[in-house]
C-alpha cells in the first residue's frame, strides 16, 4: 500500500467514527426528550392542582373585592397596576406579585396570610 492509499483509508476511518459519535449524539438526545416528555405527560395532576390553586387565589381576590364594594378600576387604581392586571389576578391568568398582594391585603383590610389561607388547601383531617 502506498501512502496515498494509506491516507484515504485513514481519512474514510476517522469520518466514519464522526459520523458514529454524531448518530450517537442524536440517539442520547432523543432519549432526553422522550424522558422529558414523559415526566411532563405524568405531571398533568400536579399541573390541574396549581392551576386550580391559582383560580382559588383569582376566586378570593374577586370575592374581597366584591365584599368591600370596590371595582377593578378602584382596585388598579389604589394599587397601581392596570384594570387589566387586577383582571387577570381576579381570573387566574396570572397572580400579584408579593407587594401587590400586599397592597391588596390593606385595602381589603385584612392580612397577606388570611388570604392565603383562604386557598391553601385543607389539610387537617
Amino acid at each position: 500500500m502506498d501512502i496515498g492509499m494509506i491516507g484515504a483509508t485513514l481519512a474514510i476511518a476517522v469520518w466514519g467514527l464522526i459520523s458514529l459519535g454524531i448518530f450517537a449524539l442524536f440517539i442520547y438526545l432523543l432519549i432526553l426528550v422522550i424522558r422529558a416528555l414523559r415526566v411532563y405527560i405524568r405531571s398533568k395532576e400536579v399541573r390541574q392542582e396549581e392551576r386550580a390553586l391559582r383560580q382559588s387565589l383569582g376566586d378570593a381576590l374577586r370575592v374581597l373585592r366584591v365584599e368591600n364594594k370596590m371595582t377593578q378600576e378602584f382596585v388598579a387604581q389604589t394599587v397601581g397596576v392596570s384594570r387589566q392586571a387586577v383582571s387577570k389576578w381576579e381570573s387566574g391568568a396570572s397572580d400579584p406579585s408579593t407587594a401587590n398582594l400586599i397592597a391588596l391585603a390593606k385595602l381589603y383590610h385584612t392580612t397577606v396570610e388570611e388570604i392565603l389561607r383562604q386557598v391553601a388547601p385543607d389539610t387537617e383531617d
